[in-house]
């Protein structure tokens, strides 16, 4: 099965790639299908996923999957939250990975509290007017480091230590990260949910 990916972040479609291999789905981004971003004008990380799956159905005419992730900081209150992306551009920064991480560690260099989750809720259509997505969501708890570690992974990875392992995501191989991520989380769930739902 063809399933048009609501992103155009190459991090995120190798992830959900190898991830959802089990099921012998392609995922295909909606940038190589000439389909332009949807807006994300929410603050919930369903409703934008909600509506940037509807946008790639709806455009591509295919099934469709989306991903809303975020770093949801207990000392900011949950954010940055649907903002993530985003970040760096709050403090005179331009949008980057590396820029997001380095606003971050200034904003929070006198904060003692560094809990933090990282989100990722999965949304998957069969077509843009389907009454029933699948919603899956995966949430990991940890703590901001305060300096970046590891050179695998993309956004918040470097600085995002998970307590159980002592590591950042980014110090992980990709297989350990993919047993623990917030992203590995969401996609298994998803994975039972299609095999349920679609293909039982």
């Amino acid at each position: 099965m063809k399933i048009v990916l609501a992103s155009n972040n190459a991090g995120k479609l190798a992830e959900l790639q190898t991830l959802l291999q089990p099921l012998g789905m392609r995922l295909v981004r909606q940038a190589d299908l000439a389909i332009s971003e949807a807006p994300e004008p929410y603050r919930t990380f369903v409703e934008n996923a909600l509506t940037k799956a509807r946008h790639a159905a709806r455009e591509s005419g295919l099934p469709s999957l989306a991903d809303d992730a975020g770093l949801c900081v207990d000392a900011f209150g949950g954010l940055p939250g649907v903002d993530t992306a985003y970040y760096a551009t709050q403090f005179g920064y331009d949008k980057s990975d590396a820029n997001n991480v380095r606003a971050l560690l200034e904003q929070m260099q006198h904060i003692d509290n560094r809990r933090a989750a990282m989100v990722s809720t999965l949304v998957a259509l069969r077509s843009a007017d389907d009454p029933e997505p699948l919603i899956a969501v995966g949430r990991v708890v940890g703590e901001i480091a305060r300096a970046p570690r590891g050179e695998g992974g993309f956004g918040f990875d470097p600085v995002m230590i998970i307590p159980e392992l002592g590591k950042t995501f980014a110090e992980l191989p990709p297989e350990v990260k993919h047993a623990h991520s917030h992203r590995g989380q969401a996609t298994r769930a998803m994975i039972e949910l299609m095999r349920q739902r679609w293909l039982a």
